[in-house]
């Protein structure tokens, strides 16, 4: 059987449908068709005559010499006529050449019904070579036609389409050539009439091919095709890997050949059918089909040779099991050689396919042509082999398939010892289709050939094969010398020729091992550096080391920036604080390796880094399908941990994931006739249990809740009101009386709720929740719509510090983003407690402390009123809180009202909102032995951004998790770029410019503000209008917001500087001076100073101070534009309220 034919040109490849639109004007679907008809009759009559020839021979005396010479004579046509059939196919117009060679079958196949009538042996091995032959004229023809006939994009789509029609036609024809060699008995001739007909069919179809135009019309034929072959040899020679694998593909076809002719003989000897051995061979023809199908489509368009060792082992222990159980019926026959032919398709398919993409573009037709013809040499060979064992050994067939079995062992240890790297790939198939899953991104950034250094973060331990597993180049890996001495690591290691490097060695040792990469990048290979230099420990990417600037410093190739995401929580990354010996938080972990486009070798460090973190960034869109939306987290959260702390207040006391599961579920039954026909519902309350249920049960019922901002005028807020569209604001009567606000609209009380949940309500709300599959609970509480991560989770009212507010639409995707990436960096557990002081109506109190807490499985503890220091003080104490997030405002009043033992449980206090003053943190440390880390966020970021955390110190490690007087790193999937204000070029690391942020946690855009939104959002990137600076380990800090800029002859003076100075000059920790500009004639603006708490006197001193200090005179406000205020302004959020600052400032200055 003809197995090379449908296998030879590579793995399949099926789309879903054809895009006409790409088809060239001069061709059409209908000659690429025609070809496919034309290979297809032509695969099935060759087989199909072929075998009804051997099959008259079986019953011969002399079989077992006829049948070798049947396959050697099919061979030997490819062997000869090959080289010299290519050159046709370039003189002449490929379809015409195909015209011929059907024209030629119809003749061939005549003569073989004469032949058939007449029973002539002669005559049929004769026709068998002419048969042969024509195949052999017309395969180049056939695939030179497919770029003529398809545009290149469609290549692979065509190759896909012929095989696969190959295959079938090869299947039918071995079949039918049993089922008509036993109908027709001794008129055999009627055989090949059937066969003269489709014959006639095959060459109507050829006519039917497009016409195309001669290649080179004037190319020299040569007739002797041994010198080229000469030639080709000695240039495959030249690169090993891909002349072992033309060894290892022929040794497989003649092992295939051999493997023929044992099984034809085995049928007739267990005196089967000939229907039935066709059956057989079937199978195995079919299990290639499966097998390189399989084997294409796992192969993810690489070259996969991990996938040779499952083929060699399979492929021997399968054939082993015929000899070994004498299997002799046609069932045990056709799974075990189906079984035979699957793997067989996975042994060959990562050889062909190393065969067709390694050899140079121009080469490529030379090496194809020279595998083709030393396959069929191999096949050739395989009847002598075939002949010496039976007929002059005398061996038995069953002996014959153990010797198949041994070569196949033979051929898999010579490919192991040649590349020993296949193991490691087959262990990375094993752990990438079981543990994990990878999606590859951007994998044709990778060189095909060539040298490259592939720059990467570090996750885990098992970073190197998964990156390995990426890609079919062989990668070496820049290894820490310790771990290659680790007997099990170290063979590993080895094997895959990892560069050991050790910081701690030698300066002329490092320098050694640089060397020996920057060499190997020279040489043409592929090395990777993991440029962070150690696993990290705190979940963030580490600052850069600057190993690969020496190894690419004379190196002509380029970097690559890698990036793994999704690795952190798997068993062997540093989540919850240790390796390996954990629960895996899920399985499969889904990861996704992305590949950046090549960067010069001379690239700076910043942005290489840069780079890495954008293609995190980037990544982070592939977890949006397997995420879920944010009450559904939650609800799962929930009923998983039914007895676990949900949150605590002062009012309602301690409430379980039970309780509150149950309260949020008889909420949203009430609330339902209440909300149905709005889409967006107002929710108008202080944080506490009852506020937060109120929005879960909002986010259940599939309604977008709206936590309204009770800090803002009537005004305002009916503005808020009527741009969402709110008709209800459910809110407390009791807490309206105490913030004294009117609602501009219809009120829903939760006093009047609370007197309408009956017991019975309650017990249907316990059934409900935790019987009912969340989405027919959805549809319980009124939700008839599927919520998907795009779909909008909040609108957040920006707290308008320098204008007006504006709505933010944030999607349950930024908002579930921003919660894993705060999740990684802090790993917060079930014993951990976090303080919601901060309004619903604050980004960070809607996604920090309404819904991390109860989707990370921790607790909260809420209190409605943020300057209650001792009423905080008491709650902290109590529920033992553990994690603290306040703003600097907040801080001073805690700091007055609260005592040391009360925050002895606090292990982490984050501040935001506003910078924090040195002066403030170093006073809170003093006082409880904590100091408070800063990050930084915007409402239309969901709001982190950036955080300082944890450092992690231990024997020989130090990661720096924060930095005083930064506001941290940003988040895993941000990243932040400082651009120059005036043309947004790049600043360099440690200049100031304005801060752009990227991420999936990025806002949808500004509600019903198109323009507004344009103005900010670019290609994904987010102007915060903020200045900061980026250190060379990718900490940022706030220096001034734009807006809190004042141009004062021309100099921008930046309004925060002004006001730290004066804060030193007093020896002052809480916030006394606000700076602030308003219009000037002459300058363009100057500068005024509101304070508070301090009398004129020590102003003056202040003033004298000011004077001989170093800052520039410019930004040296005038005495006479210092003025008193009974408080500074403050919105609801904490923050300074710069607008009214500036109304203040420009009444007092007139």
């Amino acid at each position: 059987m003809n197995w090379y034919k449908f296998t030879k040109f590579g793995m399949f490849s099926f789309p879903s449908k054809m895009d006409n639109s790409n088809m060239p004007a001069k061709s059409s679907l209908k000659g690429f068709w025609s070809l496919f008809l034309t290979q297809f009759q032509g695969a099935f009559n060759d087989n199909a005559f072929k075998f009804i020839v051997i099959f008259m021979v079986l019953g011969k005396a002399a079989a077992d010499e006829w049948a070798p010479l049947i396959g050697f004579v099919f061979a030997l046509p490819f062997i000869l006529f090959s080289a010299f059939a290519g050159q046709l196919a370039t003189r002449f117009s490929k379809r015409q050449v195909a015209v011929w060679t059907k024209y030629a079958e119809v003749l061939i196949m005549i003569l073989a019904t004469i032949g058939l009538f007449f029973k002539s042996d002669t005559m049929l091995i004769i026709v068998v070579f002419l048969l042969s032959t024509q195949s052999a004229f017309f395969g180049p023809s056939k695939y030179g036609l497919l770029p003529e006939l398809l545009p290149e994009k469609r290549l692979s789509w065509g190759n896909g389409i012929i095989q696969f029609g190959t295959t079938i036609a090869i299947i039918i024809g071995t079949v039918l050539a049993g089922i008509l060699f036993g109908i027709f008995e001794d008129y055999q001739y009627l055989s090949g009439v059937v066969l003269l007909v489709f014959s006639l069919i095959g060459l109507n179809f050829s006519l039917r091919i497009d016409k195309v135009e001669p290649a080179v019309p004037g190319h020299r034929i040569v007739f002797n095709p041994i010198p080229e072959l000469v030639d080709r040899f000695f240039m495959i020679r030249k690169d090993r890997p891909l002349f072992l694998a033309i060894i290892a593909e022929s040794t497989f076809w003649l092992l295939g050949a051999l493997m023929q002719f044992c099984i034809l003989f085995y049928g007739k000897q267990l005196e089967l059918p000939e229907a039935e051995i066709s059956y057989i061979m079937g199978a195995l023809a079919g299990g290639i089909g499966l097998g390189c199908f399989l084997a294409g489509y796992l192969s993810a368009n690489k070259i996969e040779y991990g996938f040779v060792p499952i083929g060699v082992i399979g492929l021997a222990t399968s054939i082993f099991l015929i000899p070994i159980f004498e299997l002799n019926n046609s069932i045990s026959l056709v799974i075990c050689l189906g079984a035979v032919g699957f793997f067989g398709g996975f042994y060959l398919v990562p050889l062909a396919t190393m065969i067709q993409q390694r050899p140079d573009p121009k080469l490529k037709g030379a090496v194809i042509a020279f595998n083709s013809t030393i396959s069929f040499v191999a096949v050739a060979l395989a009847s002598v082999i075939y002949y010496i064992c039976k007929v002059y050994l005398e061996w038995e067939l069953l002996e014959i398939f153990m010797l198949c079995g041994f070569m196949t062992l033979a051929i898999g240890i010579c490919i192991l010892w040649v590349l020993p790297d296949s193991l490691i790939r087959l262990i990375g198939i094993i752990v990438t289709r079981t543990i994990y899953r990878i999606k590859i991104v951007g994998r044709d950034n990778i060189p095909e050939r060539g040298g490259a250094l592939f720059v990467c973060n570090h996750l885990s331990f098992i970073d190197a094969l998964l990156l390995q597993a990426s890609t079919d180049r062989p990668i070496r890996f820049i290894m820490y010398a310790a771990y290659m001495k680790k007997s099990i690591l170290g063979i590993f290691a080895r094997i895959m020729k990892c560069i050991p490097i050790d910081s701690e060695s030698r300066p002329r040792d490092l320098i050694k091992s640089l060397k020996v990469a920057s060499q190997a990048v020279k040489e043409g290979e592929v090395v990777c550096i993991f440029a962070e230099g150690q696993i990290t420990r705190i979940g963030q990417m580490l600052p850069f080391r600057r190993g690969y600037e020496k190894i690419m410093k004379e190196v002509d190739a380029p970097i690559i920036p890698v990036h793994l995401d999704g690795v952190w929580g798997s068993i062997f990354s540093y989540s919850r604080s240790k390796f390996f010996f954990k629960m895996p938080q899920r399985i499969p972990y889904r990861i996704t390796v992305s590949y950046g486009e090549p960067l010069p070798h001379d690239a700076p460090s910043n942005r290489v880094r840069g780079a890495v973190q954008e293609l995190g960034a980037d990544a982070w869109v592939h977890r949006k399908k397997y995420m879920k939306p944010l009450h559904r987290s939650l609800v799962r959260s929930f009923k998983k941990h039914p007895f676990r702390m949900f949150a605590a207040d002062s009012k309602r006391g301690n409430v379980s994931c039970f309780g509150a599961l149950t309260g949020l579920v008889a909420i949203a039954r009430v609330l339902r006739k209440e909300w149905e026909g709005q889409q967006m519902v107002g929710i108008l309350m202080p944080p506490t249990v009852a506020g937060a249920l109120v929005n879960y049960a909002a986010a259940l019922s599939g309604k977008v809740p709206v936590n309204l901002n009770y800090t803002l005028s009537e005004e305002a807020l009916k503005s808020c009101i009527d741009q969402c569209n709110i008709k209800k604001v459910v809110t407390s009567g009791e807490f309206l009386k105490q913030i004294k606000l009117k609602v501009p609209s219809e009120t829903i009380l939760m006093e009047e709720l609370a007197k309408s949940v009956s017991i019975i309500s309650k017990m249907c709300a316990i059934m409900a929740g935790y019987l009912l599959p969340i989405v027919l609970l959805e549809r319980y509480l009124g939700n008839k719509k599927k919520v998907s991560m795009d779909d909008l989770a909040t609108v957040i009212f920006s707290s308008g510090s320098t204008g007006s507010p504006k709505g933010v639409k944030l999607s349950h995707y930024n908002i579930a983003s921003n919660i894993q990436q705060v999740g990684q960096t802090f790993a917060l557990g079930k014993d951990d407690r976090i303080l919601g002081i901060l309004p619903f109506f604050h980004s960070f109190g809607f996604t920090g402390t309404l819904w991390l807490p109860g989707i990370l499985g921790s607790g909260a503890v809420y209190h409605p009123n943020p300057v209650d220091g001792r009423g905080i003080g008491a709650l902290i104490s109590k529920y033992n809180v553990t994690f603290l997030l306040a703003t600097p405002t907040f801080l001073q009043i805690y700091m007055r009202s609260c005592t040391p033992e009360q925050f002895g449980s606090v292990q982490f206090a984050l501040v935001g909102a506003e910078k924090l003053p040195e002066r403030l943190a170093a006073s809170f440390e003093d006082k409880f032995g904590l100091r408070p880390m800063e990050g930084y966020g915007t409402t239309e970021t969901s709001p982190v951004v950036t955080i300082n955390t944890w450092d992690y110190r231990s024997a020989g490690f130090r990661q720096v998790g924060g930095k005083r007087g930064s506001i941290g790193h940003p988040l895993p999937g941000i990243v932040a770029r400082i651009v120059d204000p005036d043309n947004e070029e790049p600043m360099e690391n440690s200049k100031p410019g304005l801060l752009l942020v990227k991420g999936p946690n990025v806002m949808q855009g500004y509600l019903g503000q198109e323009e507004k939104t344009a103005e900010v959002l670019n290609e994904g990137w987010y102007t915060t209008g903020d200045i900061a600076a980026m250190d060379e380990d990718g900490f940022l800090k706030i220096t001034d917001r734009l807006s809190r800029f004042s141009k004062i002859g021309g100099e921008m003076v930046p309004h925060i500087k002004v006001e730290e100075k004066l804060h030193e000059l007093g020896d002052l920790t809480e916030q006394t001076f606000v700076v602030t500009g308003v219009p000037d004639e002459k300058k363009g603006e100057r500068l005024v100073v509101l304070y508070q708490n301090i009398e004129a006197e020590v102003i003056e001193v202040i003033n004298e101070k000011l004077i001989t200090t170093d800052l520039p005179n410019i930004w040296k406000p005038r005495s006479n534009l210092f003025f008193k205020v009974d408080t500074l302004p403050y919105l609801g959020t904490g923050k300074l309220d710069l607008k009214q600052i500036k109304l203040i400032a420009g009444e007092l200055a007139k």
